[in-house]
């Protein structure tokens, strides 16, 4: 599963955080593919970028193994692939390379079989690196944040989506639109869910995730916040995300 919207701070590394860890916590193998060159994911979860000779760089640009860089976590059950700096350089040496869309499918098809769940965060663009990642998965989840502009671009993405699925990857589907930043107190976050909910019906995830401030604190000490702090209202909404998964 891909975890793609365009726009920033929409919740996307947040969701791909810790929707791995919870799904991790019912002891399903897990991969998280950090495809972000700013890399929040990986210290998200405590680790440092990979800096050193051989990065997930190498492995869209010259085909190299990604298994050496898969990296343990502190949740049981959940591994990283590393995001890292050079990741800004491929977004560009990647035009013009043959089979460009499919290096990172060609990467983890050996190793597919080996996790229950693969998922990979993207960047906040629709460049080479998303589409790797949208050529690459079976289902796409799509943060939308609960906010006056909530819809702005979400047509491009869909379009994208339609794009991809005709002449790329016809097995992609819209796993489902997940509600973030939700405030109960606001007549605004009702008004975006009625409206949501209106328009895309059974692709809205019943869980919403709520504005959270051990949600925002959480990766700064490097921790999924069923580790941070499990009693909390974004622990108990990831956690009811991973259930609507499984339940899928």
């Amino acid at each position: 599963m891909s975890i793609a919207n365009q726009k920033g701070g929409v919740g996307k590394t947040t969701t791909a955080i810790n929707l791995s860890a919870c799904l991790s916590a019912a002891e399903k193998r897990v991969l998280l593919v950090d495809m972000d060159p700013q890399g929040n994911a990986t210290s998200g979860l405590g680790l440092k970028r990979e800096n050193g000779e051989f990065s997930l760089f190498d492995v869209l640009m010259n085909g190299s193994s990604i298994e050496k860089i898969i990296t343990s976590t502190e949740v049981p059950f959940l591994f990283v692939c590393p995001s890292s700096r050079s990741l800004f350089e491929a977004e560009i040496s990647l035009y013009g390379k043959e089979g460009r869309e499919k290096r990172l499918l060609t990467a983890l098809t050996p190793i597919v079989n080996q996790y229950d769940f693969i998922i990979i965060d993207c960047p906040p663009s629709l460049g080479y690196l998303t589409l790797n990642a949208l050529v690459a998965c079976n289902s796409v989840i799509i943060p939308l944040q609960c906010e006056y502009y909530a819809m702005e671009g979400l047509s491009d993405l869909l379009t994208t989506l339609e794009e991809v699925k005709k002449y790329l990857n016809p097995h992609l589907e819209i796993e489902g639109i997940l509600l973030t930043m939700y405030d109960d107190r606001t007549n605004l976050s009702h008004e975006v869910e009625r409206e949501i909910r209106e328009v895309f019906g059974q692709k809205v995830f019943k869980t919403v995730v709520p504005r959270s401030v051990k949600l925002s604190e959480a990766p700064s000490f490097g921790k999924p916040i069923i580790l941070y702090d499990i009693k909390s209202k974004g622990a108990i909404a990831y956690l009811n995300l991973a259930k609507e998964i499984l339940g899928r």
